[in-house]
């Protein structure tokens, strides 16, 4: 019998598309769930050393990137990090623009979505055991998070827009220009195939949370461009991969904002 106690973590990351470490010098942690193993095994590390902070982090579609969005585990990565007591958990995050002044390489610090997936397990609760349960989430952004994150960037010299809505779609595949131009005319602002339920299951769950867009691309284009190419997945992957180094210069400036 194990009786090893549970390692705790004071904050947690989600790692997306083409971010799948956080930090060579971590501790693989495993975290069983009710809902069955998350996408990987959790890493944690210490930042700091005179008040280390501990930040745990999982990449949400797994090792070598195996899980498409809609065969993620949601419940169960969010659950590993309820177990793991972290008090803000940070979701940096792919997307493509649906504005021409948000340009690829930007960041969005995002404070409203809209879920248009389905088929997806989207609550902790399949059942109500005692009460019915029905949580607030007229804002899936926490407010406090969102302005160290903000504040993180302004310090990391990145370009970080102060708000934003996230329109979630089930993938793989990306959107049709149709679809695109109904986002945009509906006053949304990026596009996403993870957020939810992310946000959602978090919010559940009782921990603050915070979306990071990475905007890669123009989605299926602007009708007032026609030299703009419409996203593919290579652009995709090669442009998030030459500005990773924004979301760790980030993330190493929020870390003790979060933790505080």
């Amino acid at each position: 019998m194990n009786d090893r106690p549970q390692p705790r973590a004071d904050i947690g990351v989600f790692g997306g598309t083409g971010f799948y470490t956080l930090t060579e010098d971590a501790e693989s942690v495993e975290v069983a769930t009710a809902w069955g193993p998350p996408s990987a095994p959790v890493t944690i590390a210490a930042f700091g050393s005179e008040d280390p902070v501990r930040v745990a982090f999982l990449p949400r579609h797994g090792t070598g990137h195996r899980l498409p969005p809609h065969r993620v585990n949601y419940r169960a990565n969010v659950d590993a990090m309820r177990q793991l007591g972290v008090r803000a958990l940070v979701s940096p995050f792919a997307a493509g623009s649906l504005r021409p002044e948000i340009r690829p390489g930007d960041f969005v610090v995002c404070d409203q979505i809209v879920d248009r997936t389905w088929g997806r397990a989207s609550t902790f609760h399949d059942e109500f055991e005692d009460v019915p349960v029905h949580v607030a989430f007229n804002e899936p952004y926490d407010r406090r998070l969102r302005r160290v994150l903000l504040d993180a960037a302004s310090e990391a010299g990145v370009t970080a827009h102060d708000g934003g809505t996230v329109v979630v779609v089930n993938g793989p595949r990306f959107s049709s220009r149709a679809e695109s131009r109904w986002h945009r005319d509906a006053g949304w602002h990026v596009v996403n195939m993870t957020q939810s339920p992310e946000a959602p299951l978090a919010m559940e769950a009782g921990i603050p949370f915070a979306g990071i867009a990475l905007v890669t691309d123009y989605d299926a284009g602007l009708d007032e461009d026609p030299d703009v190419e419409p996203v593919n997945q290579e652009a995709v992957f090669a442009v998030f991969a030459a500005n990773l180094h924004k979301i760790r210069r980030l993330l190493d400036a929020a870390i003790p904002g979060l933790a505080a």
